[in-house]
């Protein structure tokens, strides 16, 4: 009767500790041979839901246990009365140990293999987290290590270049190579500022000025800029804007994106010398209206396979005179506004950038 009532305790509790208005949900799946099967999905409950029940479950162990103290207490009053006091020794000494070891379990194991988990949790993380934080220093330090190679690289060759043309002028100031000299030297020292201030741009954190935009605006002010280029070079510059794409972001930010591909572009089609060179820029939104998408495409010669996983890390350049730091600066904005930034070949040649931006970027 005792262990009755205990059991009925605990399935009461139970009972009383998932009765949740709305908590479950039924629903019929057919298994493999057609047969209809129940599921009960349960969401996951918030915090209060579980401290509730676990507050239940204490208080279910606490009543069932006194429950059982008062039914050992009745009976051992009982027998003393009836059979005398031997008897009723006997019965409440093998019926207290019992009852102890029913109290341990019940009261303090649940809190104590608590205990023993969280202990056993914080120590694993203690172990587990120097040699994570080692890990991640040695990587910050590598990367630090391998930024300050490609800055000095950068830096040290046109001036070491500049440093020598001055060297040679200052041998031969007469010289009729001293304008020319002096102009490859202002050249080289420019490349060093542009390094410099690409470099800068790139390490500060910029706040974006987060307003309601248009990404055809935005295409149309960039390619404003190179109008002049585009003819200079026979460029054919193709506009295919599928609908307005307004947005929330940063307009100035974004429009330094478009420049820099369109940019990129125009550069790759005049080193290879392409024929018929073309340059289309397209954008548009998605099925669902939650992202606006941009495209810029040309014909050119493609990047070559191993330098693509790279293109976008710091000082990575397939051009003569690039400082590598454009499509670096281009990635940081996208991913400040939340979106993401791809390349991949063009067919039949050249290559495709793909920008795509969420409409409430950079919240």
């Amino acid at each position: 009767m005792v262990c009755v009532g205990w059991q009925r305790g605990r399935w009461l509790g139970d009972a009383g500790g998932s009765t949740v208005p709305g908590s479950a949900r039924v629903t019929h799946s057919r298994d493999g041979d057609g047969r209809r099967r129940r599921r009960r999905d349960r969401p996951e409950p918030s915090p209060e839901e579980r401290a509730l029940r676990e507050a239940r479950r204490r208080a279910n162990r606490r009543v069932g246990f006194a429950f059982h103290l008062l039914v050992y207490a009745s009976v051992v009053v009982f027998l003393l009365f009836v059979a005398g006091f031997r008897a009723a020794f006997v019965t409440a000494l093998g019926w207290g140990i019992g009852i102890a070891c029913h109290g341990f379990a019940a009261l303090v194991v649940p809190d104590l293999r608590r205990r023993m988990v969280e202990r056993e949790v914080a120590r694993t993380l203690a172990e587990s987290a120097p040699e994570e934080r080692r890990h991640l220093e040695h990587r910050h330090a590598r990367s630090l290590e391998e930024l300050s190679a490609q800055v000095a690289h950068e830096i040290r060759n046109p001036i070491t270049a500049a440093k020598s043309l001055v060297q040679q002028m200052g041998e031969d100031p007469t010289s009729k190579e001293t304008v020319a000299y002096a102009s490859v030297a202002l050249e080289e020292l420019d490349r060093v500022e542009r390094s410099i201030s690409h470099l800068l741009r790139y390490a500060r954190e910029q706040e974006l000025e987060l307003r309601d935009a248009r990404l055809a605006e935005i295409v149309d002010s960039a390619l404003a800029t190179f109008a002049e280029r585009a003819a200079r070079q026979g460029v054919r510059i193709e506009r295919e804007l599928d609908g307005p794409g307004p947005l929330r972001g940063d307009p100035e930010q974004l429009r330094r994106v478009v420049i820099n591909l369109v940019a990129n572009a125009l550069d790759a089609l005049e080193g290879a010398a392409t024929p018929e060179p073309r340059v289309r820029v397209l954008a548009g939104e998605n099925l669902a209206g939650s992202e606006v998408w941009l495209r810029v495409r040309d014909n050119g010669p493609g990047i070559p396979p191993e330098l693509r996983p790279r293109l976008f890390d710091p000082f990575t350049t397939s051009r003569e005179g690039g400082t590598g730091l454009g499509l670096a600066l281009a990635r940081k904005v996208v991913q400040a506004h939340g979106g993401s930034i791809e390349v991949h070949p063009a067919a039949p040649q050249g290559t495709e950038f793909v920008v795509t931006l969420p409409r409430r970027g950079g919240a």
